[in-house]
C-alpha cells in the first residue's frame, strides 16, 4: 500500500504538491497522467525517496522498488548485460530480459546504442530487479511505434503481481493499467479517477 496524507512539496518558495491525500492498493497497475509541470515526477520520486517531503507523509509498505527513469541511466563502463546484471546478482535473469527486450546486444556498451536502445536496456534492468513496487516515468519515450508495444505488452506481462505507478502524457500507455487518474493542482493537489 502507498498512502499519501496531507503530502506537500516544494521547491524553494515553489509549491509543487500541495496536500495530497490518496491510498494506493497493492498489486494494481496505476496510471497517471497530467499536464507538463504538475508534479507527476515529483509525486513519483517522492515515493521513491528521491524528494523529501516539505510536509504531510507517505506510508509505501514495499520493502524496495524499481525505477524506469525518463532517461536510462546506464553505467557508460559496463555492457548492456552487466547493467542488467549489477542489480539482479543473476547472470540468467540478466540474459533473459535482455534477450526479451534487446536481443543481440549483450556485449554492447551505452555509447554504442540509440537512445530507445539504451531505453530498453534500461527497462530490462528494471525488470529484472525484482521488487514488488515499480516506478515508471515515461517508459517507452524515445521507441518508435512497434518497438513501443511490444516492449509496452512485455512490462505489462511481467508487472502482473507487482503493484506499479505508471506516469505519461500517452494514455495509451494505460491500456492494461487497473486504475488511471489525471493528477491535477489548482488549490489543492488531487488524483481523479477517470477508469
Amino acid at each position: 500500500m502507498i498512502e499519501f496524507k496531507k503530502l506537500c512539496v516544494k521547491y524553494d518558495e515553489q509549491t509543487v504538491i500541495n496536500d495530497l491525500s490518496h491510498t494506493l492498493d497493492d498489486g494494481k497497475i496505476y496510471g497517471i497522467s497530467g499536464q507538463s509541470g504538475v508534479g507527476k515526477t515529483t509525486l513519483i520520486n517522492t515515493v521513491a525517496g528521491i524528494v523529501k517531503p516539505y510536509s504531510g507523509e507517505i506510508i509505501n509498505t514495499h520493502s524496495k522498488l524499481s525505477y524506469i527513469f525518463q532517461d536510462a541511466r546506464l553505467f557508460p563502463w559496463l555492457t548492456a548485460f552487466q547493467n542488467i546484471e549489477c542489480v539482479c546478482k543473476d547472470k540468467e535473469k540478466a540474459l533473459y530480459y535482455l534477450e526479451l527486450l534487446l536481443p543481440d546486444n549483450a556485449d554492447k556498451y551505452p555509447h554504442e546504442l540509440s537512445g530507445g536502445m539504451k531505453q530498453r536496456v534500461s527497462i530490462a534492468r528494471a525488470l529484472a530487479y525484482d521488487a514488488p513496487l515499480m516506478l515508471l516515468d515515461e517508459p517507452f519515450k524515445g521507441l518508435d511505434i512497434e518497438t513501443k508495444l511490444s516492449t509496452a505488452t512485455t512490462v505489462f506481462e511481467h508487472l502482473k503481481g507487482r503493484t506499479a505507478i505508471i506516469i505519461s502524457h500517452d494514455e495509451n500507455d494505460f491500456y492494461c493499467c487497473d486504475e488511471i487518474y489525471k493528477m491535477e493542482n489548482t488549490n489543492k493537489t488531487t488524483l481523479l479517477k477517470i477508469k
